[in-house]
């Protein structure tokens, strides 16, 4: 009988797989504290979580049964992929339940930040009718420069051509071909960044690709842009978006992500161009149960030894799975 620790909030229907299996059993304990996770890790044979839970190289040390780490989503920054693959664990996470999900809440924010939705929003419902202080602006025949043109980044280069809007890309993978099947003109980052009425981030944090939106590069950009992250905290740099915000080079922002979450009483908060959700990306009924009926079938064919997909790992110290990239 294989032991299962989940540790994130997953519902029912997504651990559906697991939950019927005869040779399982599903340890539910949500919210653990480092300590109580550090005991309840020593005995179970995998561990499944989302963002929540922090797999550190400590509580890897602490697993001696553990064989496969599950995370219910895209992301793995907050699980130590080389204390893992050094201890033999594999680590495998779902990339393609959310996909959807993100895309759309990425366009959501893109015509909420054109339009001064949220803003206006607060404005009526406390008995104003200020009309005139929300005036937008349209997306038709505006520049979209997507940053990353994964599964998330094609999904959204796809909505955008709906609205009529020009799209630009950088990624060290996109193919002449591809680009062109997408209707998306493939550019260097430098370009990319230039040529963007909305800058649109969707990328994995690496150490080349952090801090990438900062004073520097923000220079490069048109005057108005308008810059949406939605991916992962930490490839703006914060403080500088703050200050061209300020100083209106930026015309506004629309975040999803932070680089330290929850962020708390952040500078950003006090900026009316701003506009914010808590790391809502994945955040839809279907898209969570997508993921979590990914990984539990990832996880039951690494534990009954059946061939799998998905995993992640570590190389070797300061190697990852992308390319060196140095946007230059």
């Amino acid at each position: 009988m294989y032991k299962i620790l989940v540790t994130d909030p997953l519902s029912d229907q997504g651990l559906e797989k697991l939950l019927q299996a005869k040779d399982v059993e599903v340890i539910r304990k949500v919210g653990l504290s480092k300590e109580e996770l550090l005991i309840e890790i020593q005995s179970v044979d995998a561990l499944l979580v989302r963002s929540q839970t922090k797999v550190t190289a400590e509580v890897i040390e602490n697993a001696h049964h553990l064989k496969v780490i599950a995370r219910a989503g895209v992301g793995v920054d907050n699980i130590d992929i080389s204390a893992a693959t050094k201890k033999g664990i594999i680590v495998v996470n779902a990339p393609n339940g959310n996909t959807i999900s993100t895309a759309e809440h990425t366009f959501a924010m893109m015509i909420a930040l054109s339009r001064h939705i949220p803003q206006a929003h607060i404005s009526t419902v406390q008995g104003e009718w200020k009309r005139k202080n929300f005036v937008g602006v349209e997306l038709n025949k505006k520049t979209l420069s997507i940053i990353g043109l994964g599964r998330v980044g094609t999904e959204l280069a796809k909505r955008a051509k709906a609205f009529h809007m020009q799209v630009v890309a950088y990624d060290p993978y996109l193919t002449e071909k591809l680009a062109e099947e997408l209707e998306v003109k493939k550019t260097s980052f430098k370009e990319a960044i230039s040529l963007g009425d909305y800058i649109s981030i969707h990328a994995p944090l690496t150490k080349d690709t952090y801090s990438l939106i900062n004073g520097d590069t923000i220079l490069m950009m048109k005057e108005g842009v308008r810059i949406l992250n939605c991916a992962r905290g930490g490839i703006i740099d914060e403080e500088a978006l703050y200050h061209a915000i300020q100083s209106g080079r930026v015309a506004g922002a629309a975040l999803d992500v932070f680089e330290i979450e929850p962020p708390g009483k952040h500078l950003l908060f006090s900026l009316p161009q701003v506009i914010v959700t808590p790391h809502l990306g994945a955040s839809t009924v279907e898209a969570q149960e997508n993921v979590a009926l990914d990984v539990s079938q990832e996880v039951l064919h690494i534990l009954r030894g059946q061939p799998f997909q998905n995993a992640v790992i570590h190389l070797k110290e300061e190697i990852d799975l992308q390319p060196n990239l140095s946007f230059t």
